[in-house]
């Protein structure tokens, strides 16, 4: 990662002043800070600082270094010197007042010159929920949330979109976000869906290029954290801090895999479930956290808990020396205990003073979070660097967030070609509670923890979006109920959907269907006779199919953010619909959970969308889709088309397979990506390939895999049968068992022609 730009002089002045005045706590005295210590040299590998720095600190520095409170439970801000505290953190809507970018900037760097302060003057590192930007500061950029950058299908743009929210971040001083959240959501009941980016690991895995965002923004790289570890989002009943009760071979399959990419791009930091495998709480799981995740895996970073997250191992209220005990011997480096920092620190020394947390563990937690902190240039720019305070909300940061709207949206129906919209003649009537509400369209996590209706913070909503582009070009009128309509318009908008909602609160155990507001608004509009438009904002997919046939047309616009003038580029054509759905749309709520692949008859099924068949009406020309992908028919019709028939093959040694496996005893998962290298463009394809050992694949997915023996066919799915000329790429992945060898075939065949491997 490369160090962010802070201010020499300041860090110079800070450090005489703190000499001057004294502000040493008495359990670090005698401690040498001399100038020319080796940690203190830039020139020096990471590694020899670190190890430098090990050797002078006390037990008091290594345990305030494990530990991380929130920065309103801090009885006095000298606490972060008095207790050596490695970190603070922000919970969602814990801010400063005013609420404003230099706010913040001032807030982090108080903090951070109490952490200068002390003998060694080790940096504090300061963690937030930025989550869909910086979503805890008033004018800050809102992103889609994840479930809608899942549906754009495009890597460089979620990559774009955390390189645009680090800037932000880092212009407040803070270095360190909790987040991505790669929960691959199973059941839509969770509260906690709209934070998974998908359903299918493979695409989730695909959208780990936010942590290259987060990480590589060059002097305004912040540390991202994979969350949560791991499981999260496949608990029964989708009950949030749940038991997710699956075999290991599932488990790694499906919850396992975006961790390992995430791993693989050098994730800085994962943060631990308050979910349970089969029973067992994930704060306190050795073998998870240790064994596979630190040593299978090869993760370099530190593992951090989250919010009072030991204190639920022993399921009592507040945690114990034994709770402590058993979460750092598993694994855990770093503890957020945001309201007891006093008592944890205290436990913590006990503990390891009488040898039931060694001092190896300790050292080993220590030299995690030291290294992550030279990574990011800490010790030589701990301060903010204001440079980058003026990008909080800014122009270009908002069309990124437009743009990423744009490309969210997924059109599910459109009748008659109802859409898009014509700009221009006679009046569009536009009606329901999110059409003209930035807290409703933002959803949880943005400026308190579970979001709140209203005009919260700025940006454009959705309606503010229509009269922008449509100008004087035609007459558009808002009633939120749909009071006033009548036959006269030539177009209804509704934009109903969910109200904001977070973890624990958003979790819906009965109903899934829109509210009884949304119902009698679109009875209204309805009643009118004109051709209406449903625009859905929700962080799931809802139960609509006892009203679907009423409407027109159908947009899943998930929960955009503060740009909500995307969700009016599509609707009037200035940009096509391509995303395709990242989770399976169900005809009931009775149906959840409902996964790709499992047999239920979806309304919609996974990665099914629309393109528009007619450009737009006295509006210049949709740029076309960017998504490769075949979209189905859009007629009226709400099942997708079937999946092509193989009927192209690459020319001889035109494709190469790349066929990458993760072993354990007696189990394992593949990655299967197919690239084209022909200058035809593959429609339909069968991947073939024969086992030399006695491997058995149990599941599947983003294909149907099929054996026979030792033999393999592997065929597209319904929405990914087209793999592009001249470089495209198909993939794909399964589960198996095996015994003895697993072996590598040595072969493949793609419609009957042999393909390289690589």
């Amino acid at each position: 990662m490369t160090s962010r730009l802070r201010s020499p002089w300041i860090i110079a002045l800070v450090t005489l002043l703190a000499a001057a005045l004294g502000a040493v706590p008495a359990a670090g005295r005698g401690v040498a800070r001399a100038a020319d210590a080796p940690y203190k040299d830039p020139s020096l590998p990471v590694a020899t600082r670190v190890a430098d720095l090990l050797s002078r600190m006390s037990l008091d520095d290594k345990a305030g270094q494990m530990t991380q409170a929130d920065r309103g439970a801090l009885t006095t801000v000298s606490d972060v010197a008095a207790y050596r505290l490695g970190s603070i953190l922000s919970g969602g809507g814990s801010a400063p007042s005013p609420n404003t970018p230099s706010s913040w900037a001032d807030m982090y760097d108080n903090f951070q010159r109490q952490a200068l302060s002390t003998p060694l003057g080790i940096p504090m590192i300061y963690g937030i929920d930025a989550v869909h930007g910086h979503n805890n500061v008033v004018g800050a950029t809102i992103f889609p949330h994840n479930i809608g950058l899942g549906a754009t299908r495009d890597p460089d743009l979620v990559e774009r979109v955390g390189r645009a929210t680090a800037e932000e971040v880092s212009g407040t001083g803070i270095d360190w976000t909790f987040a991505p959240c790669l929960c691959v959501a199973r059941n839509d009941r969770w509260g906690r869906t709209y934070e998974s980016f998908s359903e299918d690991p493979q695409l989730v895995t695909q959208m780990t290029t936010i942590v290259d965002g987060f990480q590589k923004a060059g002097n305004a790289s912040i540390l991202a954290t994979a969350k949560h570890y791991v499981g999260d989002g496949g608990t029964t009943g989708g009950r949030d801090q749940g038991n997710t009760e699956l075999s290991e071979a599932d488990l790694r399959a499906i919850h396992l895999a975006p961790f390992k990419a995430a791993v693989q791009r050098g994730v800085g930091s994962v943060m631990v479930s308050y979910s349970s495998w089969n029973g067992a709480r994930m704060h306190g799981n050795k073998y998870l956290i240790t064994d596979v995740l630190k040593g299978e895996l090869g993760f370099k970073g530190f593992v951090v808990t989250d919010w009072a997250g030991i204190d639920q191992l022993d399921g009592q209220t507040g945690f114990t020396a034994n709770e402590i005990t058993t979460a750092i011997n598993a694994g855990v480096d770093m503890v957020m205990v945001p309201n007891d920092y006093k008592k944890f620190v205290s436990l913590l020394k006990q503990e390891v003073q009488a040898g039931r947390i060694p001092t190896s563990r300790i050292d080993d937690a220590n030299r995690r979070i030291l290294t992550k902190k030279f990574e990011l240039g800490l010790f030589e720019k701990p301060l903010t660097d204001r440079s980058y305070t003026s990008t909080v909300g800014s122009a270009a940061h908002r069309a990124v967030a437009r743009e990423a709207v744009r490309k969210s949206l997924v059109l599910l129906k459109n009748a008659g070609d109802v859409l898009p919209l014509a700009k221009t003649g006679g009046k569009i009537f536009v009606a329901g509670k999110s059409a003209d509400d930035i807290g409703n369209q933002s959803g949880g996590w943005t400026i308190s923890w579970q979001g709140s209706s209203g005009n919260i913070t700025g940006g454009t909503t959705i309606l503010q979006g229509i009269r922008d582009l449509v100008g004087s070009g035609a007459q558009v009128t808002y009633n939120r109920d749909g009071s006033g309509i009548d036959s006269s318009y030539r177009a209804a908008i509704a934009v109903v959907g969910e109200t904001p909602y977070a973890e624990g609160q958003g979790d819906r155990t009965g109903s899934m269907g829109l509210d009884s507001t949304d119902l009698a608004t679109l009875q209204r509009l309805k009643a009118s006779g004109v051709p209406l438009v449903v625009v859905l904002v929700s962080g799931r997919p809802l139960d609509i199919a006892g009203q679907i046939d009423q409407w027109n047309a159908l947009v899943a616009a998930w929960l955009p953010g503060t740009e909500g003038r995307g969700v009016a580029d599509m609707l009037f054509g200035d940009s096509a619909p391509s995303g395709r759905l990242p989770m399976t749309w169900p005809r009931s709520a009775d149906q959840e959970p409902i996964n790709d692949g499992d047999g239920k008859d979806a309304l919609f099924k996974y990665g099914y969308g629309l393109d528009y068949t007619v450009p737009p009406p006295h509006s210049p020309s949709p740029s076309p889709s960017p998504s490769p992908s075949p979209s189905p028919s859009p007629s009226p019709s709400l099942s997708p088309s079937p999946s092509p028939s193989p009927s192209v093959s690459p020319s001889a040694g035109g494709c190469v397979v790349t066929y990458r496996t993760n072993d354990w005893g007696g189990g394992f998962t593949a990655d299967v990506t197919i690239t084209n290298r022909s200058s035809s463009a593959v429609n339909g394809w069968r991947l073939q390939w024969t086992y030399a050992g006695n491997q058995k694949i149990t599941g599947y997915w983003n294909a149907v895999v099929t054996q026979s023996g030792q033999q393999v066919t592997a065929s597209n799915a319904s929405y990914n049968g087209t793999i592009g000329a001249n470089g495209g790429t198909a993939s794909f992945g399964f589960q198996g068992t095996y015994s003895g060898a697993n072996a590598t075939p040595a072969a493949f065949t793609l419609n009957g022609a042999a393909c390289a491997t690589g």
